[in-house]
């Protein structure tokens, strides 16, 4: 037997799940507060709250943790860090690189496209301006291969 979706029903039967249960203090014959409870732990896997982020971390430690956030598609929490850069170091051309092309990967990832785009086109807009000599060449290179890349793909 399965449901719309090709998956069979979960029947809730046997002693591993009355001892999943019980780990909540719930015991077969209370339905509605297993329910409280499965919908708790549900909706708390999904909050993800404001990062705190200590005022003395330094610029390579704030990449670090929004590289990890990235890698595990924490993209919330990696914009979190690299606003944060941008806000405490966004006056180095380039931590202003890094925190500026790696928004803009990001919202590549989430297929934002348009938003990826003018993130793309306003790091360029930077090595278009006279301090844009000094920016690291890096991310001038990545930003343009990225909009070479949206427009071949029609976004």
């Amino acid at each position: 037997m399965s449901t719309q979706f090709g998956i069979p029903p979960v029947r809730g039967k046997g002693p591993a799940f009355d001892r999943f249960l019980a780990g909540f203090g719930v015991r077969r014959g209370k339905p509605v507060r297993a329910c409280l409870v499965c919908a708790f732990l549900v909706l708390a896997s999904c909050v993800s709250g404001p990062v705190i982020i200590p005022q003395d971390m330094t610029p390579a430690k704030i990449i670090q943790r929004a590289q990890e956030a990235t890698d595990v598609n924490n993209y919330n929490r990696a914009l979190q860090y690299y606003a944060a850069l941008l806000e405490r170091y966004g006056s180095q051309g380039e931590y202003l690189c890094t925190g500026e092309y790696e928004i803009a990967f990001i919202r590549y990832k989430q297929r934002k496209y348009s938003e990826a785009r003018r993130g793309f086109e306003n790091l360029l807009a930077l090595y278009a301006e006279p301090e844009g000599e000094s920016l690291p060449a890096q991310f001038k290179v990545l930003a343009e291969k990225m909009l070479s890349q949206l427009a071949e793909r029609g976004h």
